[in-house]
């Protein structure tokens, strides 16, 4: 079993930027990829930033390829979202993802375990 929790959801101006945590504990044979997802209002969820527990090795979706960056702490047992240049299209709830497929990818049926969600709102 795997348990997430995010925080650091709120609201902001257009060009500001948010640092997402998502605390996280469990086995690590579960959550050998960890990612960040989000959905906006009638918009399916998308997969947006991945990474390797076991490595450093990480993916981003081109729509924040740049100004997101995904980031893990094992020591404090977090990952991070660091998300500069927000913009209004970036409004959503944002959630941690955690699976144990080998090659971490944006199938969100892929993930096992997921966090609550933290609300992310950027105004113009």
């Amino acid at each position: 079993q795997v348990q997430l929790v995010e925080s650091g959801g709120d609201s902001v101006q257009a060009g500001g930027s948010l640092r997402l945590s998502c605390a996280f504990s469990g086995d690590r044979y579960n959550r050998r990829c960890m990612g960040w997802f989000r959905q906006a209002p009638g918009r399916e969820r998308e997969g947006i930033a991945v990474i390797y527990s076991a490595g450093a090795n990480a993916n981003y979706a081109d729509s924040v390829k740049g100004r997101f960056t995904i980031s893990q702490d094992n020591a404090k047992s977090t990952v991070y979202l660091q998300m500069n240049s927000l913009q209004p299209e970036d409004t959503a709830i944002y959630y941690c993802a955690a699976g144990r497929q080998v090659l971490c990818n944006w199938v969100a049926s892929l993930y096992d375990y997921w966090g609550q969600g933290t609300q992310v709102t950027v105004s113009s």
